[in-house]
């Protein structure tokens, strides 16, 4: 086996790394009023518009209403953190460099491979696939704590507004500890079941579209990969919801705002005593047409961008052996 490569060559991972952040950033930048709204509806529940009663829709009123108050910048809050905890969690995880490397890793030592061309099982491609989600998910769990305080910080009254991402994780720090910087990281971790659910869906169905079509799941067309990712999206955002809602509330509680959850569990048992199972999908609508086309997007995006760089930098021939 000296002299034999088991991972993915250097251009290949930068290829990889290349689409894949590319990809992230132009997804996050096209839904990010979604996500403001989402956010605030995760932590303050739905809003009344108009006199009292929610009047036409409820996206549009709420997008007109930010625009009014806060101006663009309102409708874009958060987008800074939000893209620097996207280039590591896009340019190294899946169906980038982490998640290759588990794959290689579970393939070569486990012998999980269900055909020559070292397809994982199902449960293999799902293992694979959370661990590199609780790599990335405990690598940028700071910037999402900033994220969520950015998109609610126009509603929370007598607090300092945070100036950039920096500066608020300097402050977290300073005034919350470690323990601020990591909070909703529990139920952030509990996430993970939406990529372990999201991504072997969404490798069986382009697998599944390829033999359809005859061809390989790398040669699909542009509509076959929008297939399959808004599919996977749909069904792994609405299973796993929940845990969104009770993250975004652990983390927009701050140092100066008066603590409403001690945990995880506790946040858990009031959402459910106060609002029931509806409370656990605030703002799922409002989710749902933000992550569908931003996962459109980001795969789409990624799938063509890659194709194009390793047409201009073909990565050198590998041997495999077990």
């Amino acid at each position: 086996m000296s002299g034999e490569s088991h991972g993915p060559s250097t251009k290949v991972i930068l290829c990889n790394a290349g689409a894949g952040a590319a990809a992230g950033v132009i997804a996050a930048t096209f839904v990010c009023p979604l996500d403001v709204i989402k956010t605030r509806f995760q932590v303050h529940g739905i809003p009344k518009l108009g006199n009292g009663s929610i009047r036409g829709s409820l996206i549009v009123g709420s997008l007109e209403r930010i625009f009014q108050k806060e101006g663009i910048r309102g409708m874009y809050r958060g987008l800074s953190p939000t893209v620097l905890a996207l280039l590591p969690n896009w340019a190294v995880s899946y169906p980038l460099p982490i998640l290759h490397k588990c794959k290689c890793l579970i393939c070569f030592n486990f012998h999980v491979c269900v055909d020559g061309n070292h397809q994982l099982s199902i449960g293999a491609n799902i293992i694979a696939a959370a661990g590199a989600g609780a790599a990335t998910t405990i690598a940028t769990n700071p910037l999402w704590v900033v994220k969520t305080r950015f998109q609610t910080q126009g509603m929370r009254v007598g607090v300092v507004p945070y100036r950039s991402t920096l500066s608020a994780l300097r402050r977290i720090a300073h005034e919350e500890g470690i323990r601020g910087l990591y909070s909703g990281l529990v139920p952030a971790l509990a996430g993970i079941s939406h990529v372990a659910i999201q991504f072997p869906t969404y490798e069986k169905i382009k697998i599944y579209l390829a033999k359809r079509d005859n061809t390989t799941p790398d040669s699909l067309s542009a509509r076959d990969v929008a297939i399959a990712s808004s599919v996977s999206k749909i069904a792994a955002s609405t299973l796993t919801y929940p845990h969104e809602v009770v993250r975004s509330r652990l983390q927009e509680q701050g140092h100066h705002s008066e603590k409403k959850y001690s945990g995880v569990i506790d946040c858990t048992k009031k959402v459910f005593q106060l609002e029931g199972l509806a409370g656990f999908y605030r703002g799922c609508a409002t989710n749902l047409l933000r992550t569908t086309p931003a996962a459109v997007i980001t795969f789409t995006s990624f799938e063509m961008i890659h194709r194009f760089l390793i047409t201009l930098y073909p990565p050198e021939p590998q041997t495999h052996a077990f």
